[in-house]
């Protein structure tokens, strides 16, 4: 399967340059990995706003209830400056489908970012988000946002990717819009869209269905709006084992008693955490070619993204 190049936002120091406050530069292996097949797009907000390297650190301090980004060095509040930042920079950004930020900064984080109570050295008083990884998620609220943290979890970085390139896929498609098109785009993700969100996926399919009555910039725009929606959450287990039953009903018929058996038997596995999705996607894969299914062989479901970027290495880390 060919797929579009995302554009992805991500923070400089995550493999791109030597800009930490420390002067070092962390080297993420799915980044890495990531390279050959994502347009990436490297910023560092605290070099951006004039902050040197190395530098002394910035945090996130309560000062009279009001969370302020300082510079206890120098007390210097660097706050209005990356709003400013983070306000122009994002409004500048060619269509994007993706960011991977630095965790827990002051600057980037997205989540467990230490808020202090005074600029002296002292324990936290709670988390928030930093102050350029705020303005992400307020200005782009459905696109998958993570952090490199975040994303050394199996099932974060599974539904993060395959986020990323449908909505790359769609971006690539809008450019010349086409009714033809959208029908086949939107038939290749209907196993996807069952697992992800069935309700976004019928709304879908009644704006595809009406794509000949309706401008098609509105038809493209009306349908990226619930895709996002689609998108935005991880799908659970029992929503991945119906998809499992919907494709095999195409083989019911076909297959060995035993075989069947075998197939059910893994899934039950997979529900109680013994048995991995990747087990039973590559089973249901070997009968899709085996018995040469017309309408299975094209779904997104089972490639959703590049082979080149599928591993079974997991942290364990990062699960909500």
């Amino acid at each position: 399967m060919q797929f579009s190049k995302p554009t992805v936002v991500v923070s400089k120091c995550l493999g791109f340059d030597s800009c930490r406050y420390n002067g070092q530069m962390i080297l993420v292996d799915f980044i890495e990995k990531m390279k050959p097949y994502v347009h990436f797009v490297p910023v560092c907000p605290e070099v951006a706003i004039g902050l040197g390297v190395p530098r002394d650190p910035i945090r996130i301090v309560s000062i009279n209830g009001d969370l302020r980004l300082v510079q206890p060095s120098t007390s210097h509040d660097y706050s209005k400056k990356m709003e400013q930042f983070a306000l122009e920079f994002l409004h500048r950004l060619p269509e994007v489908d993706g960011f991977v930020l630095k965790g827990r900064s002051p600057s980037c984080g997205i989540k467990e970012v230490k808020i202090y109570q005074t600029m002296d050295k002292g324990p936290s008083i709670g988390t928030t988000q930093g102050f350029f990884g705020k303005a992400v998620l307020n200005t782009f609220p459905f696109l998958p946002i993570e952090d490199e943290g975040r994303l050394s979890n199996l099932k974060i970085r599974d539904h993060f990717y395959t986020s990323l390139f449908v909505l790359a896929d769609f971006h690539q498609l809008s450019i010349q819009p086409s009714r033809h098109q959208l029908v086949q785009f939107h038939t290749e993700l209907k196993l996807l869209l069952m697992a992800y969100n069935q309700s976004e996926m019928r709304m879908m399919g009644r704006i595809v269905a009406q794509v000949n009555k309706k401008p098609i910039k509105e038809v493209f725009e009306d349908y990226r709006s619930h895709l996002l929606k689609a998108l935005f959450r991880p799908p659970k287990t029992p929503s991945m084992i119906n998809v499992f039953m919907h494709a095999l009903g195409y083989f019911s018929t076909r297959l060995q008693t035993n075989e069947k058996a075998f197939f059910l038997d893994s899934l039950e596995k997979y529900r109680a955490g013994r048995s991995t999705f990747a087990t039973n996607l590559q089973l249901l894969r070997s009968w899709v070619i085996r018995f040469d299914e017309p309408y299975l062989k094209n779904q997104r479901f089972f490639e959703p993204y590049p082979e080149g970027l599928m591993e079974l290495v997991d942290s364990g880390k990062g699960r909500e």
